[in-house]
This record gives C-alpha cells, sequence and structure tokens, in this order.
C-alpha cells in the first residue's frame, strides 16, 4: 500500500492514532470546548481514537506474526477493533459519565433522606444538619417543620426543602404516631 509494505502501515496509523489519542486524554476539554464537537456517545473522539489504535496494533501484530492474507488480516483487526472499542464503551465509558453525573443532586433528590443534627436546631431558628451520601458529606441549614428544638447529634429526617433550607423533623423509626399515609404530617 503506497508502495510500502502492510506491516509499515500499520505500524505507522499505530504511531499516530497512538499519538493523538494520548493528546486526547491530556488535552481534552480544551479541544471539546474549542472545536464544540457534536457529543454522540458512538462517535466520541476517544472512541474513535481507540478503534484505530487497536486496529492497527492488532493488523501489525498479525501482518508480523501470522501468514494469513491481508483481506482477512484487515477483516480481523477491524473486527477485534470494534469488539474492544464496543467493551470500552459499554464498560468503561458509560460507567464514567454515570459517575460523574451521580454528584450532582438537586434539593428535590434531598427530600426523605436521613441526617443528623450538627448544630443544635433551636425554637423558630435555624440549625445545621449532615448528610452522609455515597458521593460525600453535605451540610445544610435546617430547621424544625414543628417549631420544637432538635438537640445536637439527634437523627433526623428532611421532609421537605425551602430555599435551599432543609425542613426537619425527628426521626423515630419505631414511632408510626407522627406518620400520615406514608409521610410526616405537616
Amino acid at each position: 500500500m503506497f508502495g510500502y509494505p502492510l506491516e509499515t502501515v500499520y505500524l505507522a496509523i499505530l504511531i499516530v492514532s497512538g499519538s493523538l489519542t494520548l493528546l486526547y486524554i491530556f488535552f481534552s476539554d480544551v479541544i471539546d470546548g474549542v472545536f464544540e464537537l457534536p457529543d454522540h456517545p458512538l462517535f466520541s473522539p476517544q472512541l474513535v481514537l481507540s478503534f484505530f489504535t487497536v486496529g492497527s496494533a492488532s493488523g501489525f501484530l498479525l501482518e508480523r506474526y501470522t501468514e494469513l492474507p491481508a483481506w482477512l488480516i484487515a477483516a480481523m483487526s477491524g473486527g477485534i477493533a470494534l469488539i474492544i472499542v464496543l467493551l470500552l464503551h459499554f464498560f468503561v465509558f458509560i460507567p464514567l459519565r454515570s459517575a460523574e453525573t451521580s454528584l450532582n443532586y438537586s434539593d428535590a433528590d434531598l427530600e426523605g433522606a436521613l441526617a443528623k443534627v450538627i448544630v443544635t436546631v433551636p425554637r423558630d431558628g435555624f440549625g445545621e444538619i449532615l448528610l452522609q451520601r455515597k458521593s460525600g458529606a453535605i451540610s445544610k441549614a435546617a430547621k424544625s417543620m414543628n417549631n420544637e428544638e432538635i438537640a445536637f447529634g439527634t437523627e433526623v429526617i428532611i421532609v421537605k426543602m425551602e430555599n435551599g433550607v432543609a425542613v426537619v423533623a425527628k426521626h423515630d423509626p419505631y414511632d408510626i404516631s407522627s406518620l400520615h399515609k406514608g409521610g410526616y404530617m405537616e
């Protein structure tokens, strides 16, 4: 091909695509911001570059160490690259993408969560609560739902969120008198 042996062509594609992949890893945020590439999950630059890297590497190795015909090596390399890239997409990139978004939360996500009081919630005043989540600890300003004092260390449940302030009630898993139709009475 182009007057060069196929082994050399595969090796050149491997070096170029491997180098571009490495550069993309380091500068992906800048590249995505400058070029404003469409965000299609199957045609992302990291998958395309990975396809060429894996395909050329397998083509180089098959060309070098087997006596198979060139068309079969090209077909096998493409198949190997497609399988590896699909595995990479479904088992690495999709979980990473969902992990990035799982760190975000909205106030509505906090409703119904259990927390501990870290600053006593006074009557008609504000205290502070601490929620333990998978992504870390979150502290929020809190006020009592029933205008009662809630002491430091008490376990509470967030009944609702109002303008970034958690409206809380004491949580007692064994007391059902404060429950009304599956939720806390207001």
